[in-house]
């Protein structure tokens, strides 16, 4: 890639900004020798390896390679068996810890997640953790070896220790005792690496020893007494054998990690790199940047792109692309618009593609590749090599028609500009000409109408323009493909206050084609801007269905899952009151066959009576629950209630009709199906829809099936039933299901012949009666009706 694209469109500045994402020095001098890659195939590599870096990223957070340095030098005096000091060797201790926290970070947390591109980089990592564990035994910091790095060291140190005990005891003694008149101060001292008390000048002779030194004033003497200068001797040979005994360890940790010079050179390659691909990936993560899509047919579509050096929260994203329909992009458009900024978005983006490096831009945004990016872009007007502005980008534009072929990205700024229009124009005009006949890929800004009418009728060229918000006085920097951008030169100036007496007689300057061509600019750019308007409009429709229609879902979801959840509790409550019937029913049978053919009627009264109580107990707790239904849903009126109307009962789910008026309390029957259940104006709704004026229809007009079932039974039904002859248990069965019918038929009242006797069987009818729910009242016939030997019967309407 030439070196003059990458100046020009500042790709210097995006290595610069890389650099610094790397955590070590190798990782930075890596970074700054990134050049894009024109190979298809290591491009698609890099970039996979960079979206797994990022990938890593997210998943783990961020891992450091700032011990990994170059070690060259280092391994070189290995490998021909010098020995390394104690700082070199900490250093390699370091790195080799960084290398096993490296080779941690990027061990699978899953055996089935699946491996990506860095997998096999960081399991060939060898972390060499005896070397570096041996190496922080023996050392402890760079001034300082371990007692513990051999027993002869701890020896040494030891003796070093006792001699210095030794001498310090006898100085003591010496300045603390009879002599101590003589010392300056009743101090130890060192000179020379040996131990010396400070004496005054005029008692030199009083002490026996050696002098080392004196101050500056001469009047203290250092003096080596005679009775430590043993001792001194013995400490300077220790000293001696202690260095040597260093320089052994140190000597036998550097041929150590000398057998891992390899691995270790290895190991740093390996972190050089993977620090390198970590920097890419942070730096993307910085500009909110994408892997984008790589094509080799020189094809680009990129969605959203943005400037990275430009502040992320003013630059513009914009939508450019070329190379299917169209391979050449004029763009138009006013003065810092954004022509420029387009151009070179368009290019840094491909270079920092081609680099491996992801870019800011939307998703499935694509590049191509291509083996050489041209620019001129920009002023380089030369006063030294007596170069225009117009010759300086002349010279640039030879250069590149003769390298730039169909593998070639051309972006032109202000092509043809600097010189008379009506030249730089057809110039301009001859020179795409030329590469559009090369399929050259090319943008181009300008100001030349010539450049737009160009355009407009050559085929593989398309317009766009960088939009101008003459209101405000302000480019919005949107990039518009299709559309010829207009000058807009004299809306600007009358705006800012340009009379409109020179602004038409600038008008009239123009040429009629000219005016005219300018006034199909302006309304190409009306219609567009009322078609993107209702493009916006019907966008927002959509979003509205969408959001509607998510809506309806999810409430039909829900109120499918509350149907079940209601037939679920329905079948289950039905469930468990076909099991208490059964229970009930069992309980009785046995209490029966428990009373025996001896039992009384008095004993199967008992058991009948519990039976009925504990069916009054189910009622009363079923009304409970209708109450605290009822207070979910509208209370009814009597007035709302008409004989035949369609009601629901709430608490029990069933549909039926109204059979009878309320009474007093409320209560009522309600007929459903073959049914009649009572039930409490509180807890019925109305129910008006077909079904509910099917129900009025039967009600009134007896023309169902169950009608003519009920009809049926009403014309076989007597009104009377003889039990006279019968015993208590076969008269109140027989009664039983005499009076079930006769209800069912409709009939208000019946008679019930039981004689008179001993009023035994009358006793157990009027017993049995109390029990029934739908029997109104009874009372035994009157005069003419039967005397005392009957009982007149009075349903419930």
């Amino acid at each position: 890639m030439n070196s003059k694209a990458l100046r020009v469109l500042e790709y210097d500045k995006i290595i610069d900004r890389l650099a610094e994402h790397a955590t070590s020095e190798p990782g930075r001098k890596m970074c700054k020798e990134l050049v894009p890659s024109a190979d298809i195939k290591e491009i698609r590599h890099n970039q996979t390896k960079t979206s797994d870096a990022i990938a890593r990223i997210f998943k783990k957070g961020s891992v450091s390679f700032g011990d990994n340095r170059d070690f060259t030098g280092s391994l070189k005096a290995l490998k021909i068996g010098s020995a390394l000091d104690t700082a070199g060797l900490l250093r390699l201790a370091a790195f080799l810890e960084n290398v096993a926290r490296v080779k941690n970070y990027g061990r699978t947390q899953r055996d089935d997640e699946a491996p990506d591109s860095l997998t096999e980089s960081f399991s060939m990592l060898e972390p060499l953790t005896p070397v570096s564990v041996e190496i922080r035994r023996c050392i402890v910091s760079e001034d300082e070896v371990s007692s513990d790095a051999s027993p002869a060291l701890r020896h040494i140190r030891r003796g070093i220790m006792l001699t210095n005990d030794r001498i310090h005891e006898q100085l003591n003694r010496l300045i603390n005792g009879p002599m101590r008149t003589y010392m300056q101060d009743a101090v130890v001292t060192m000179r020379d690496d040996r131990y010396c008390v400070p004496v005054r000048a005029e008692y030199k002779s009083q002490i026996n020893g050696i002098v080392h030194d004196q101050s500056s004033s001469g009047s203290t003497l250092f003096i080596e007494p005679a009775a430590v200068v043993e001792l001194n001797n013995k400490i300077k040979e220790l000293v001696l054998q202690e260095n040597a005994e260093i320089e052994k360890i140190l000597l036998e940790l550097s041929l150590q990690v000398g057998e891992h010079a390899e691995a270790i050179k290895y190991n740093s390659d390996i972190m050089t790199d993977l620090d390198f691909v970590f920097a890419k990936a942070s730096y993307a993560l910085e500009i909110n940047a994408i892997s984008p899509v790589f094509n080799d047919n020189h094809s680009f579509d990129i969605k959203k792109g943005r400037h990275p050096l430009i502040d992320k929260n003013k630059v513009v994203p914009i939508d450019v692309y070329a190379g299917k329909d169209f391979d050449m992009l004029i763009i138009t458009g006013p003065n810092t618009g954004g022509k420029t900024v387009t151009l070179k978005t368009v290019g840094l983006l491909t270079l920092m593609g081609q680099a491996g490096l992801a870019i800011p831009a939307g998703d499935k945004s694509e590049l191509s590749v291509f083996d050489e990016v041209y620019a001129d872009i920009g002023d380089e007007q030369s006063i030294e090599q007596s170069l225009s502005t117009f010759s300086s980008h002349m010279t640039n534009t030879v250069k590149i028609l003769e390298n730039a072929d169909s593998n070639s990205l051309c972006l032109f700024d202000e092509l043809g500009a600097g010189t008379d229009p009506t030249e730089g124009a057809a110039l301009a005009i001859s020179i795409l000409n030329n590469l559009h006949e090369r399929q050259v890929r090319t943008l181009a800004t300008t100001h030349y109408s010539e450049l737009k009418i160009y355009a407009l009728n050559t085929p593989g060229i398309q317009n766009a323009s960088c939009e101008f918000d003459v209101e405000s006085l302000r480019p919005t920097y949107r990039l518009l493909i299709g559309i010829p951008g207009k000058s807009n030169a004299f809306a600007i100036s009358s705006k800012l206050g340009l009379s409109e007496e020179i602004i038409n007689a600038a008008k009239e300057q123009i040429g009629t084609e000219d005016k005219k061509f300018e006034d199909l600019l302006s309304d190409l750019e009306k219609s567009r801007k009322t078609i993107e308007n209702e493009r916006l409009e019907i966008a927002q429709y959509k979003r509205e269905v969408e959001e509607l229609k998510a809506e309806l879902a999810s409430k039909t979801d829900k109120l499918d899952k509350q149907k079940e959840e209601i037939l679920r509790q329905a079948n289950e409550e039905a469930r468990n009151i076909l099991q208490e019937a059964k229970d009930l029913a069992d309980e009785t049978i046995r209490t029966f066959r428990k009373a025996g053919p001896n039992a009384t009627m008095q004993d199967l009264e008992r058991a009948r009576t519990n039976v009925g109580q504990k069916i009054s107990a189910k009622n009363k707790a079923i009304s409970a629950k209708k109450e605290a239904a009822n207070a979910s849903h509208p209370i009814l009126k009597e007035s709302q209630l008409k004989l035949g109307e369609s009601v629901k009962i709430v608490s029990m789910g069933l549909r039926g009709t109204i059979s009878s008026k309320p009474d007093k309390d409320g209560n009522l029957y309600v007929q459903c199906g073959i049914m009649r259940t009572k039930a409490n104006i509180r807890d019925l709704v109305l129910v008006q829809d077909e079904d509910g004026k099917a129900a009025m229809k039967k009600f009134y007009g007896r023309n169902t099936s169950s009608g003519k079932m009920d009809l049926s039974r009403a014309a076989s039904i007597r009104t009377e039933i003889n039990l006279i002859g019968k015993n208590s248990d076969d008269a109140i069965s027989a009664l039983d299901k005499y009076l079930d019918d006769a209800y069912m038929s409709h009939l208000n009242n019946v008679r019930v012949v039981h004689g008179k006797g001993a009023g035994i069987l009358r006793q157990a009818v009027h017993n049995y009666l109390k029990s029934v729910p739908y029997v109104k009242s009874f009372k035994l016939g009157e005069f003419g009706e039967g005397d005392a030997g009957v009982t007149i019967v009075t349903f419930i309407k």
